[in-house]
This record gives structure tokens, sequence and C-alpha cells, in this order.
């Protein structure tokens, strides 16, 4: 089991402080319901939660898992699909690691989501909340212990919103955590709340 520790995370966009700090631990198991209203910043804690964005004070840090680090995936709140791939090719390409998912996991995942007769479709033309599905299935592929989900139900409709709330629900039940940026009420136990 690890733990995700956050201490005093402050972030600013040029010279706008979008918020400071903000502290909050989050084990193995749980998730974290962030919200606020557009601009306040929901987007870059979970960049900077990433590793991908550098905050102008504070420290995000990971403690008590043995072995390897402790994989982070960001999923942004746009689906992002290269839209001249096929959405088996868009998956086979955008899982990052030393292991590329085998032509029969890209398949399971596609099915998982409903998009299994959609495998050789090119993405530009899968509906936005296909798209979104697409995501979720590159999601699950991952297999990744924190799950950054940036407004992850945007788009979907009430059965994608469902599925994307059994897949957090199994996430979390296999000692995987995730923080969770939304507006909108998702279908998962209540969790920690943070407001920006």
């Amino acid at each position: 089991m690890f733990q995700l520790n956050v201490r005093g995370l402050s972030c600013q966009r040029a010279e706008n402080i979008l918020f400071s700090g903000i502290s909050f631990a989050l084990e193995g198991g749980a998730w974290l319901h962030v919200k606020g209203r557009n601009g306040a910043g929901k987007s870059t804690l979970l960049r900077t939660l990433a590793g991908l964005v550098r905050p102008a004070s504070g420290v995000v840090t990971f403690s008590g898992r043995l072995g390897p680090a402790v994989r982070r995936v960001l999923c942004g709140h746009q689906a992002a699909v290269k839209r001249e791939l096929s959405a088996e090719e868009n998956l086979r390409v955008g899982i990052p690691g030393d292991s590329p998912a085998s032509a029969a996991q890209v398949q399971a995942a596609l099915t998982k989501v409903g998009l299994g007769k959609a495998a050789s479709v090119p993405a530009r033309y899968l509906s936005e909340g296909q798209k979104r599905r697409l995501v979720l299935a590159r999601l699950l592929l991952q297999c990744a212990d924190l799950w950054l989900l940036d407004e992850p139900v945007n788009g979907l409709d009430s059965d994608g919103v469902e599925l994307l709330g059994l897949f957090l629900r199994e996430h979390l039940a296999n000692g995987g955590a995730a923080v969770v940026t939304s507006h909108q009420p998702l279908p998962v136990a209540v969790g920690k709340s943070l407001a920006l």
C-alpha cells in the first residue's frame, strides 16, 4: 500500500497564484474529489501531482510502497486521441512503458468500454462520448497505482458514467487511489473532498 503526501502546495500561472497551502494525504484504496470554479487550478493541481508542473512551493511525495515507484496516469478533460488512427491503434501507440499491451488486451479493453465493434474505426468518426470511452480503455491498460482524472464524466452518457464508476470502484478495491476533478457527482462511495 502506498500513500500520496501533499504538503504546503502552491501553484501559479504567470503572476497569478492559483492556490496555496494545499495539504492532504491519500492512501491506496481511497479517492479525493477536487472541487472548484472554472480557473481555480484543478487541472493544474492534477498536472502537478503527475509531475508535469513544478509547484511554486510545497512538496508531493509518496511513501509506504516497497519496490517500483508509484505509477501515475493523468487523463485530461479533453479526450486525447489521434483522429487519423483507429481506436485500436490509439491504444497501441498511446500506452507508455516497456510492455505495450497485446492485441488481445487491447480488444478486451475496447470490449469492456463498449467499443469492441469499433476497434478498426478511425477516431475521427467516433462521437465525443466514444472518444471518452476510448480514454477509459487506455486507463484500464495502463495499470497505474494513482489515477489523476480531470472531469472524466464530460461527454459520457449515463451508461458511460456508470462504467467509469465501476472501473473506479474496482481500482480502489485493488489498492489504487484516485484524485478526481468533477462538477458532477460520481457513482462511487463518497471520498475525501478538497475545495480550491
